[in-house]
């Protein structure tokens, strides 16, 4: 990582929702180049984070700068891919693979595709390993394939920034590992990811720097978590009844949480 400015660069973030508190004063920072794994338990914050950072919820405090550029009302969505969770339910006519990821050439007042967008659309395709499904409907697709298509969807743009949201939920492991295989090419092509998972599981050895969230605060921002000798499993993370208790929050869950 170089002096430049960092990708991301968070500072006392706070985000109120249904006037609960759930972010309460996040610094983050992601430098070019990182693959930066946000974990913790369900209800830590960690979607409603990336969601503050891209400006799709607002912030009740603090700052963003994309880029080096204070985050305002026009995110700028050519150097930043937004993978959600999951794809909408189907309504009114299927859309295919190709649409859905065309559907990335659109917005910032772009009502119409531009010329040549047919060859980018199979090419992000090609990325993610569906070139040979790119006139099938969406529904046609498994779990995991849809996670692929939104990120051809993202990467149609060319970004310099890939966020993506619990990528891997609920998809079985062959398509993890497929999942995992297609984000290595792209970070080794130099694609900065900042991405949302509840354990590391096959994307461990893409992983370089990790930051939980517990309680809608970081708890920890360096190395990822590491199994101990008494714990078999990589993405070991239930809770056991000897760990300490916390006095405000009741039993701790480690840095994984439940």
């Amino acid at each position: 990582m170089t002096g430049a400015a960092p990708l991301v660069a968070a500072r006392d973030v706070r985000v109120s929702l249904g006037g609960s508190e759930i972010l309460r004063g996040i610094d983050l920072t992601v430098g070019e180049g990182e693959v930066v794994a946000l974990l913790g338990a369900n209800g830590s914050g960690k979607s409603t984070l990336v969601r503050g950072l891209v400006g799709v919820v607002p912030l009740s405090a603090g700052s963003v700068e994309l880029f080096g550029t204070p985050l305002g009302p026009r995110v700028p969505w050519r150097r930043l891919g937004y993978v959600p969770q999951r794809l909408a339910a189907p309504s009114g006519m299927p859309s295919t693979a190709a649409e859905v990821v065309a559907s990335g050439l659109l917005g910032g007042g772009r009502l119409r595709l531009p010329r040549g967008w047919r060859p980018r659309v199979v090419d992000a395709l090609e990325q993610v390993g569906l070139a040979d499904r790119a006139d099938d409907s969406t529904t046609e697709l498994s779990g995991g394939q849809q996670q692929r298509v939104l990120i051809a969807r993202a990467l149609v743009r060319r970004p310099d920034l890939l966020v993506l949201d619990e990528p891997v939920a609920g998809v079985d492991k062959p398509s993890q590992e497929t999942f995992a295989a297609t984000m290595s090419r792209l970070v080794e092509q130099g694609l900065t990811v900042l991405v949302v998972l509840h354990e590391l599981g096959a994307l461990a050895p893409l992983i370089g720097r990790a930051v939980v969230l517990r309680h809608g605060r970081v708890v920890h921002d360096g190395a990822p978590p590491r199994p101990s000798a008494t714990h078999a499993g990589a993405t070991h993370q239930h809770q056991h009844p000897h760990e300490p208790e916390d006095a405000e929050h009741g039993p701790t869950t480690g840095l994984f949480g439940t």
